[in-house]
């Protein structure tokens, strides 16, 4: 990354607007004299040099650039309620945001970090996001919610529908492609990305956002603001200041209202504004089709809703990209698609998913009590196509009600060795759970990272995968419902409703459900330093946890280990770990 001092950076700043400046001005703003103005200008990068005309003692760029000065910048955020404050060059503008949620965290609602360059600017799907100086707008802030992080995933949709906004204010008419690029066309003009934390029982929201300002003309598949404003012919300049106050005051109402309201206000503008709302799409995997069908809709959680040919299917936003189908009608659609039936035989009750080509079409659990629904599912669905696997820790009787249910047999994968890169340091693997290998296998679609896999069920399972792919094992005890089961019949006084958990409990009930849950929170926490000693220092453990009791113990975290680490709560992890497998096996699957 280049480094410029800081009267160039004032230079640039006063330059950035596109109008005329007198030398003077500029001479006394770089502590030199007018003369000397001409040789330092060259020490700017190339891609600026060349945008400099001179006239009558006035310098002026031929194009403005996003440039912006520390002090204007903080006038301008405090506008929209903001606390702006500028970096000239930084990692990333979400990792300064992210600091500031884990050392002060009453801080970070709607603080703004502006950046001229990242040297780790990362897009959606871990993509590097390059740029050169001054060509693109580039500002992250936080946005502190009373929802836990699964409820947010329409969010980086409504940050979409807030940036179109002001763009239409501007006079842009732009569109949305799903999730949340904002596109012309096929050109692609800004992007959205959005990580969370957990702080303080809340959840920190940082978006970070990243608009094409100016781009040279040989740039490909990319619109610019400025290119956009002058096929408007609207106007032949845009100040990034304008821009950015009107991003900032449409951001500042729609997050207002998607925090009250959610999603649901914004359905039909979204609808409006994306750009597949009704034609065919091919979703996409590394270059490789993994589905297609017509674009019908999002609901309220973001999910895409697409009509194929064999039925509706939806779409979790993922490592996954759309483009629009243009194949000539001629070309084969699609060879004949993969499907399976994927079980997770827990102790009470049985979960399952229908997969076609990695894509999650359907979700149900039911009781082993009553497993009509999965025959009916088998009927309406099933056409001798499909496979299925399974992972089962309920016993051979519940495993042959749900063979009842199914005209086809059932592949019940156990515990292994090794699979997936990850070997099993399970003394008997014969012994161990299915459910919690596949628990870690499935894991890996949320960490890279060493991480503390949970699960929350009958029993509370405490396991620990390094992040170099070597499974040792964890703890085994009892699950809430368990717990409470053994104070009811082993004492005199506990047969009770259970209340509800707080810091300090002052009722028997409550100090029962407190109890519970800091047995399951301080054995997460344990096994955490463990595996972190084990690993060696300086390098991140995550914690995933599943089941049933899953959000509320990760809401029941101390803060402060919620501050200093990334806990994610995962549905059905077991059928992820699944698919896992499958995809191992050289098939092109992949949740999306």
């Amino acid at each position: 990354m280049m480094v410029l001092k800081s009267r160039q950076w004032r230079i640039l700043a006063e330059l950035a607007g596109g109008l005329p400046q007198h030398v003077s001005q500029l001479a006394r703003m770089a502590d030199m004299r007018p003369h000397q103005l001409n040789g330092f200008w060259q020490q700017m990068p190339a891609h600026i040099r060349g945008l400099l005309r001179q006239h009558d003692g006035y310098w002026r760029l031929v194009r403005p650039l996003a440039v912006f000065n520390a002090e204007n910048l903080r006038i301008l955020g405090e506008k929209s309620g903001f606390q702006a404050a500028l970096k000239h060059e930084c990692v990333s503008s979400n990792d300064e945001i992210l600091e500031l949620a884990r050392i002060s965290p009453d801080k970070v609602h709607k603080a703004l970090c502006v950046a001229h360059l990242q040297s780790k600017g990362r897009g959606r799907q871990g993509r590097k996001w390059s740029h050169r100086l001054g060509e693109c707008l580039m500002f992250s802030f936080g946005w502190v919610f009373d929802r836990p992080q699964y409820e947010l995933g329409s969010l980086s949709l409504a940050t979409a529908v807030a940036c179109r906004r002001a763009l239409l204010r501007l006079g842009l008419d732009v569109q949305i492609k799903w999730p949340n690029d904002l596109v012309v066309g096929r050109d692609k003009l800004g992007g959205i990305l959005i990580e969370t934390v957990r702080v303080g029982g809340k959840t920190v929201a940082v978006i970070g956002i990243g608009i094409n300002f100016v781009l040279p003309k040989e740039v490909e598949n990319a619109a610019s603001v400025q290119s956009l404003f002058q096929t408007a012919l609207q106007r032949g300049n845009a100040d990034a200041t304008v821009l950015l106050e009107t991003l900032l005051a449409e951001l500042d109402a729609v997050l207002e209202q998607y925090a009250e309201e959610g999603f649901a206000p914004f359905l039909k503008e979204y609808e409006t504004a994306n750009r597949d709302h009704g034609k065919a799409v091919l979703l996409l995997r590394d270059g490789e089709t993994v589905c297609e069908g017509t674009v019908s809709g999002v609901d309220e959680k973001g999910i895409l809703h697409l009509d194929t040919g064999d039925g509706r299917q939806t779409v979790v936003s993922g490592e996954i990209s759309l483009r629009p189908d243009d194949r000539p009608v001629s070309v084969p659609r699609k060879r004949e698609p993969e499907r399976f039936l994927l079980l997770d035989g827990g102790n009470s009750q049985l979960k399952w998913a229908w997969v076609e080509n990695g894509i999650f079409t359907a979700v149900s659990r039911a009781p082993y009590r009553d497993l009509s629904r999965l025959g009916a599912e088998w009927a309406e669905r099933a056409d001798g196509r499909v496979r299925i696997v399974g992972c089962a820790v309920c016993g051979e009787s519940k495993k042959a009600q749900v063979q009842e249910q199914l005209a086809s047999t059932i592949e019940w994968l156990p515990s292994s060795a090794q699979a997936l890169g990850i070997r099993n340091h399970y003394r008997h693997p014969e012994e161990h759970g299915s459910d919690r290998w596949f628990n870690a296998l499935g894991s890996r679609r949320f960490s890279r990272n060493a991480c503390v896999v949970v699960s929350c069920g009958t029993a509370v399972t405490v396991d620990a995968l390094t992040d170099d792919g070597h499974y040792l094992g964890g703890t085994i005890m009892p699950g809430f419902h368990l717990m409470k089961e053994s104070l009811a019949v082993k004492t005199a006084n506990l047969n009770r409703p259970v209340g509800k958990v707080y810091p300090f409990p002052t009722t028997t009930g409550n100090a029962v459900a407190s109890g519970m849950m800091d047995a399951v929170c301080g054995s997460v926490m344990m096994m955490h330093g463990r595996l972190k000693e084990k690993i060696g220092a300086g390098k991140p453990v995550d914690v995933i946890i599943t089941g049933g009791g899953a959000a509320k113990v990760a809401e029941a975290m101390p803060s402060a280990f919620l501050e200093a680490n990334t806990v994610r709560v995962v549905d059905n992890l077991v059928i992820y770990g699944l698919l896992n497998m499958i995809a191992a096996e050289g098939r092109e699957y992949e949740h999306i």
